[in-house]
Order: C-alpha cells, then structure tokens, then sequence
C-alpha cells in the first residue's frame, strides 16, 4: 500500500512542478548567497585597504558595516525562502497528499 501511494505521488504533475520550483528556487537563493559570502570574502583577500577605511571620524572602518550587511542578507533571504515554502510551496504539497489519499 505505502509504494502505491508514493508511486500515486510521485507520478502527479502537481509534485513534479512542486520538487521543480523548490529545486530552483534553492538553487537561486544558494548561488545569491554564494556571491555575497565569497565576494566580502575575496575583499578581505585582496583588497584590505578599501575595508580598512575609516568611516567619519570614529574607529569603524567600511568592512563592519559590510559583515553585517552579509549576515543580514542571510537572514532575509531565510525569512524570504521560509515565506515561499510555508505559502505556495505548502499549498502545492496539500494539494499532492490530498489528490494522492483519494
């Protein structure tokens, strides 16, 4: 019974369109962070000088500002994949287990 109803599933258009727009979607947000965590990276690497500047006339230079815009960026892009997954991506997989149940 398990494997007819994971053959049911696995077989419904609306599963493949779901695992289709998660897998894409995960892998757009992967590369966005990607490109953020390794470009402050390749900063610090090669250019030390331009993250060292001083910000006014206090002790902040331009690369703390730039860790936490990373770390914040992180966080927006979770909050932005969890909004997804828990609105269409939820909705769709309701409408697999429901289709695949009757």
């Amino acid at each position: 019974m398990k494997d007819d109803l994971g053959d049911r599933i696995r077989a419904n258009p609306k599963y493949q369109e779901l695992v289709s727009k998660r897998n894409a979607y995960g892998w757009i947000m992967t590369i966005l962070m990607l490109v953020v965590y390794y470009g402050y990276i390749t900063l610090i690497a090669f250019n030390k000088e331009f993250l060292a500047q001083k910000l006014g006339a206090g002790v902040t230079s331009v690369g703390i500002p730039l860790g936490l815009g990373v770390i914040l960026f992180t966080v927006l892009i979770t909050g932005i994949y969890i909004r997804r997954a828990n609105t269409e991506f939820d909705a769709l997989k309701e409408q697999v287990i429901k289709e695949a149940t009757k």
